[in-house]
């Protein structure tokens, strides 16, 4: 998959607080949260929020951006395949994942269990997130994975090339990122899923598919959503597919 450093350059629009004054060699991990379907998510938010992100800041984790299943989108109807349920997301970049024990640690004390992982970023559609507040919208964060019969170099060629314009012209998209599993982290993790893609969606979305697949008519909606399944289904293996909704903070 590629260079799974990323040089990092100040990009004022996109990051509009990080500036090293150099370029800096850093890693992006992900995590998953898992917790009880009952336990109250807008605490565990509050609580990865309040207390992990000043722990992992002093671990040396840079771009933290905390994703909770909070009471905001409470209204929304995840695609759950495990047990325990993933109740929350951390992304954040370190030098060397190598150090990420005490980031990991400070994650960990808040939920039943987590997995972590090394992953490749990429943004194609880029949004803006203001720092230690709510996104506005919501955040959908699917966990995919490739069809078991095309290769590699296939599954990335139709997932980069055509399908990027597809999700975007069929969906009330404005927010894209996908973060390709080079290896998990830690012992356990789960080894169903080749990537987690992020997508932000007007908060209507959340409830209406017809807001969600960006369409004035029914009609409409029915071709954009045969139109997006299609072409997901030339590239996804749906049987081990999770889709969670979240409120996004970027905590920087």
């Amino acid at each position: 998959m590629g260079d799974f450093t990323r040089r990092f350059e100040v990009r004022i629009k996109a990051r509009p607080t990080l500036i090293f004054g150099e370029t800096l060699s850093v890693q992006k991990l992900f995590y998953l949260l898992f917790d009880s379907a009952e336990a109250d998510g807008t605490k565990l938010r509050e609580a990865l929020c309040g207390v992990a992100v000043p722990a992992m800041r002093e671990a040396g984790a840079m771009e933290i951006t905390v994703f909770g299943a909070d009471a905001d989108v409470a209204e929304g109807s995840p695609i759950r395949q495990v047990d325990p349920p993933i109740r929350a997301m951390v992304s954040f970049w370190l030098e060397d994942a190598g150090d990420r024990g005490s980031a990991e640690a400070a994650l960990a004390g808040h939920v039943q269990g987590l997995a972590g992982y090394l992953v490749c970023e990429s943004r194609p559609m880029v949004h803006e997130m203001p720092k230690g507040e709510r996104t506005p919208g919501m955040k959908q964060i699917s966990c995919i994975t490739k069809r078991a019969d095309l290769s590699q170099e296939e599954y990335i060629r139709i997932w980069h090339g055509d399908h990027r314009q597809v999700a975007i012209d069929t969906q009330s998209t404005f927010g894209y990122v996908r973060n390709e599993i080079f290896r998990a982290l830690t012992p356990g993790a789960p080894d169903r899923w080749d990537a987690f893609v992020e997508e932000s969606f007007p908060m209507g979305a959340l409830t209406d598919q017809e807001i969600f697949y960006d369409a004035k008519t029914h009609e409409e909606y029915e071709t954009n959503f045969k139109i997006m399944m299609d072409s997901c289904g030339r590239f996804l293996d749906h049987s081990a597919i999770e889709v969670t909704f979240f409120s996004e903070y970027y905590m920087g």
